[in-house]
């Protein structure tokens, strides 16, 4: 069986992220959920780990690893940061965090289509219409969406 281990590294603090780290834990959830149901029936099973960093490592929050490599490692996607106002709350001092460039946008979260082209090249499926046409084990393009 293969498997996409994807983990997600973020600060928490009382219980509490950021609101981009939020963000993008609600983006990576959702993707989740749909590249089990693409994906599982075809033998390919989704693992998600989520690591919670110390506060001192808060330069790392708010990113993904794909069996153990940086999303910006897969995509074309260029980290920079800003000021976080909610980081900088949890935190109690000025935070600047990890902001992503991908197709010619800045966001403060990751985008759930960067989480899903991160996860489709991992496993070798060029685009979403060649995953249902070529991954789908009956032929038929409905069945797995």
């Amino acid at each position: 069986m293969k498997i996409l281990k994807i983990e997600w590294k973020h600060i928490e603090v009382n219980g509490e992220t950021c609101d981009r780290c939020y963000d993008t834990g609600e983006n990576l959830a959702n993707e989740i959920k749909r590249l089990k149901r693409r994906f599982e029936p075809q033998g390919i099973q989704i693992e998600m780990k989520e690591t919670i960093l110390e506060d001192a490592e808060y330069s790392q929050s708010n990113s993904l690893l794909f069996n153990d490599i940086p999303i910006e490692n897969i995509l074309d996607i260029e980290i920079a940061d800003n000021y976080c106002d909610s980081c900088s709350d949890i935190l109690g001092k000025d935070t600047y965090c990890r902001t992503v460039k991908f197709e010619g946008s800045e966001y403060d979260e990751i985008p759930a289509k960067a989480i899903r082209q991160a996860a489709y090249k991992i496993l070798g499926v060029d685009n979403d219409k060649q995953s249902r046409l070529k991954g789908c084990c009956c032929g038929n393009n409905d069945c797995c969406n």
